[in-house]
């Protein structure tokens, strides 16, 4: 199964899965336009402009109109508010299956964060994937030995500690304490791997934090 990082973290989010599948639009147009005529299926996960950029949204609605779009039912009003034609969406129910002839079989479940959000269990042809970011933990979600894992892991409780003292010694606000509880940290990434990923599989961290001006 190949796939293509198109953007992760706070500067935007998009993964091609393959040729036909795109898990979350947070990116420009400029990025995602070389493969957006192959782009048949795709699958969001929550609101936050990072993951979904309604600007793009509407012009690959306008370039692509034949595309799927799969989601929760949070994330129908902000499509047709970007103009996706209602025609055009599919509304998953956390923890059902919805199977696209020849392309996939896909099934979200409700992850914790600030906003109504989900990750996504997705079969193609036999190879399961597993995607998630923003999530404040995994508790009761499984995805036993699937060959891809994409996965957040935004954080070390080490560095989230140190950023925020060193953020408050300075007198400055420290968001950290917050996103920590909002974003799987690389300990419960692992932990959470450890009970699921079998030895052929593979795993791709997501949403590494990064401060801005290297610190």
């Amino acid at each position: 199964m190949t796939y293509n990082i198109i953007g992760t973290g706070s500067s935007g989010n998009a993964v091609m899965l393959g040729e036909h599948i795109l898990i979350d639009c947070g990116v420009s147009w400029k990025q995602l336009a070389p493969l957006a005529k192959d782009i048949r299926l795709v699958l969001l996960t929550h609101q936050h402009g990072d993951h979904f950029k309604a600007k793009t949204v509407a012009r690959m609605a306008d370039e692509r109109p034949m595309i799927r779009w799969c989601c929760c039912k949070w994330m129908v009003p902000l499509l047709m508010d970007a103009g996706v034609d209602g025609m055009k969406i599919d509304i998953a129910s956390p923890g059902f299956s919805l199977r696209y002839d020849n392309l996939a079989v896909v099934r979200p479940e409700e992850v914790m964060h600030d906003v109504p959000n989900c990750c996504w269990h997705i079969d193609i042809n036999g190879h399961k994937v597993f995607y998630v970011t923003d999530a404040g933990h995994l508790q009761g979600i499984t995805a036993k030995d699937y060959d891809l894992y994409l996965i957040e892991a935004n954080h070390t409780r080490e560095e989230i500690k140190r950023r925020a003292e060193e953020k408050t010694a300075r007198g400055q606000y420290s968001y950290e304490y917050r996103a920590a509880q909002n974003h799987l940290s690389f300990e419960q990434a692992n932990d959470w791997l450890v009970n699921n990923a079998a030895d052929y599989s593979r795993i791709c961290y997501l949403h590494q934090h990064r401060d801005k001006g290297g610190a």
